[in-house]
């Protein structure tokens, strides 16, 4: 089936969620909250697929403002009050929702509407019970990209921050010296995180491959 959501738990309580093999989001479960981090292409009703894994109530966050890590959160219209995103990435992602004509289809199909966004910054940190969820800034792939450590199982999130095919060359992505800046003033997130689970992925990577980005481009 195209575009089909294959799901898989890669920890208790933390799911992979990978619509098509072409973007990827999860689902980690709390004993109070659970939290979705990215929505994907909107190909699937995303919401629908993590009500059938957990009941309890949800937060959204979005890594950054690109379609294919936020067009799903319109199935999540009836379950969030926001979406959380960065600031610094917020009309990027409003501007898609404006300008993508299949959104409106997608919306109008399905009988939801696109939630409205809020703000995360970096610093914050989200308590599903425990299980902490510390959001970081990565400025490089957008203005606003976001890392989100979670503590308690050693795992950092990356968004397109950190993974095997890093793209810079989209408008609005920072140049390489700056990006390296940024990853340097992250490097101590190697100590506190085991692996990465980014975008694009089928399962764990090392934490060294935020190390290895580095080394690769200097």
């Amino acid at each position: 089936m195209e575009h089909e959501l294959f799901i898989k738990e890669v920890r208790s309580g933390i799911y992979l969620l990978d619509e098509g093999h072409e973007a990827t989001g999860y689902l980690v479960v709390g004993e109070e909250k659970a939290c979705v981090i990215d929505t994907m292409n909107g190909w699937n009703d995303l919401c629908a697929a993590v009500r059938r894994l957990t009941d309890k109530p949800l937060v959204l966050v979005n890594t950054h403002g690109h379609p294919d890590h936020i067009l799903g959160n319109i199935y999540f219209d009836k379950e969030i009050d926001h979406a959380l995103i960065s600031p610094r990435d917020r009309t990027l992602a409003e501007s898609f929702f404006e300008t993508i004509p299949e959104v409106e289809e997608m919306c109008r199909k399905s009988g939801h509407s696109v939630p409205p966004f809020g703000d995360i910054r970096e610093g914050d940190i989200i308590d599903l019970g425990g299980r902490t969820l510390e959001a970081f800034e990565l400025a490089g792939h957008t203005d606003g990209e976001l890392l989100l450590l979670l503590r308690e199982d050693r795992i950092l999130f990356t968004g397109d921050g950190i993974n095997h095919h890093l793209w810079l060359q989209l408008d609005g992505c920072l140049p390489m010296n700056e990006v390296l800046a940024e990853l340097d003033r992250l490097m101590f997130l190697e100590e506190m995180a085991d692996v990465i689970l980014h975008g694009h992925a089928r399962d764990f990577d090392d934490i060294s491959l935020m190390g290895l980005f580095t080394k690769r481009h200097r």
